[in-house]
């Protein structure tokens, strides 16, 4: 006779069924963490995808833009005959400016190569100088008359095609009907070079010189100092109106249906496209005020418009961060309501403010389509010495420079990019350091 005893139907049904539910967990996990696993695996993928359009992009800039920093320059013995420079022994700085230094120049290239007689190939052989050499001679001679009737040694820009083939983008092999250089001039300067008169340096140029229509003699200069302004014009306005602005609403306004109005508007104003802030300062500033066009002012007060929304939410998310009790430990120990907010509150608040100012000018930094609608497209080859003359600014050159056919350009173009980058850095990084420096933790 059997002992145990024997287990009830309802028992064997129970115990399938919970045999049953843990394997539906157990595949419900299973599922899950599959999922979670592919979730990851996508996370990944999509970060490294990012990376590498990120290094991609970076590489592109930087292998195009590197050649553009330094120039090949040739050096000539020229020899300043006082009669063509100063017949009348004067020294008279308006005679010395207007000499004919193009025709020594080229004499100093010609006797180089006497075998070259013929008017083309003589056109032919100084297209391997800059037609900045002129400007190098008048330059030296005006700096230092004494020098009129000696022979002095001068460095002066090699052209564009001559760089160009100096940095390997020619190709010489190349039929003679596919590249800028023919056979002779490409002959020619191999002699300059065996004679030891091609000298490559550091581009000087590119940050002493604005623009140019010969590319071996265009600079960022312009376009930096234009930017310069443009940006303390939009410094001076933005950041104190957009401080007042975010005190007043988050501090001292009422809350009613008109303040929430305007906050719904500040934050639609933040997602506005910026060309729309240029047709603004097209419409009111240049046509009704007649203010200048091209000038760094106006290119300060179209960027300040557009920067104030980010600006005064950052301020906002600021002062909302200081804790309560700062306001009230103010207030009890007998601070009125403005010495609170500026003694105690506006102080805490300050770093985080000058963080959401710098990211709003970093924004303004790198922006072109607004100040394309004011004129700040223009060809502009002097430097700007205020905030009212003629100027461009970085993204602006970079954009007249892109759309250009020489590849000299475009190489000045992707080194223009490398330097507003490394200024859109510095001004992240420093807002990372403020933020981190004067952060508090309550």
């Amino acid at each position: 006779m059997n002992s145990h005893p024997t287990p009830s139907a309802g028992a064997i049904d129970a115990k399938e069924a919970g045999r049953r539910a843990s394997e539906a967990i157990a595949a419900s996990l299973k599922g899950r963490y599959a999922a979670e696993k592919r979730f990851r695996a996508y996370g990944i993928a999509a970060i490294v995808f990012a990376m590498l359009c990120l290094a991609t992009l970076f590489v592109t800039i930087i292998g195009t833009g590197l050649p553009a920093f330094t120039q090949t320059m040739i050096r000539l013995e020229v020899t300043l005959y006082p009669q063509d420079i100063d017949p009348d022994g004067n020294r008279d700085p308006a005679v010395l400016s207007r000499a004919n230094y193009r025709k020594l120049i080229q004499q100093s290239v010609l006797d180089l190569f006497p075998e070259v007689t013929s008017r083309r190939d003589k056109r032919a052989l100084m297209a391997l100088i800059s037609p900045g050499a002129t400007f190098d001679l008048r330059r030296e001679v005006m700096d230092d008359p004494s020098i009129i009737g000696q022979r002095v040694s001068l460095l002066v820009h090699a052209s564009d095609d001559a760089d160009q083939l100096e940095k390997g983008h020619i190709d010489a092999d190349l039929p003679e009907s596919e590249r800028r250089l023919n056979d002779k001039q490409i002959g020619w300067f191999e002699r300059l070079k065996e004679r030891g008169l091609v000298v490559t340096r550091f581009n000087t140029t590119l940050f002493t010189n604005g623009d140019s229509r010969s590319p071996e003699l265009a600079g960022i200069r312009g376009a930096l100092m234009g930017s310069l302004f443009t940006m303390l014009v939009t410094l001076a306005l933005s950041f104190p109106l957009a401080v007042g602005a975010a005190l007043y609403l988050e501090e001292f306004a009422p809350k009613n249906k008109w303040t929430q109005l305007i906050e719904v508007n500040i934050n639609n104003l933040a997602a506005v496209p910026s060309i729309v802030f240029g047709l603004l300062g097209l419409a009111v500033f240049l046509n009704f005020f007649g203010m200048p066009r091209s000038a760094p002012l106006v290119g300060g007060l179209v960027l300040t418009l557009m920067t104030l929304p980010t600006i005064i939410i950052a301020s906002r998310a600021a002062l909302k961060s200081v804790p309560p009790s700062i306001r009230e430990a103010a207030l009890g120990v007998g601070a009125s309501k403005v010495q609170t907010v500026f003694h105690h509150v506006l102080p805490l608040a300050l770093p985080g403010m000058l963080t959401g100012t710098i990211i709003g000018m970093a924004q303004a930094l790198g922006e072109t389509a607004p100040l394309l609608m004011i004129g700040m497209i223009a060809f502009i080859v002097d430097i700007p010495g205020g905030p009212l003359d003629p100027a461009t600014v970085m993204p602006v050159q970079i954009y007249l420079w892109s759309d250009l056919p020489e590849r000299a350009f475009v190489e000045r173009a992707s080194a223009a990019i490398m330097v507003l980058l490394g200024f859109l850095v510095i001004m992240n990084a420093l807002a990372v350091l403020l933020r981190k420096r004067f952060e508090k933790k309550w």
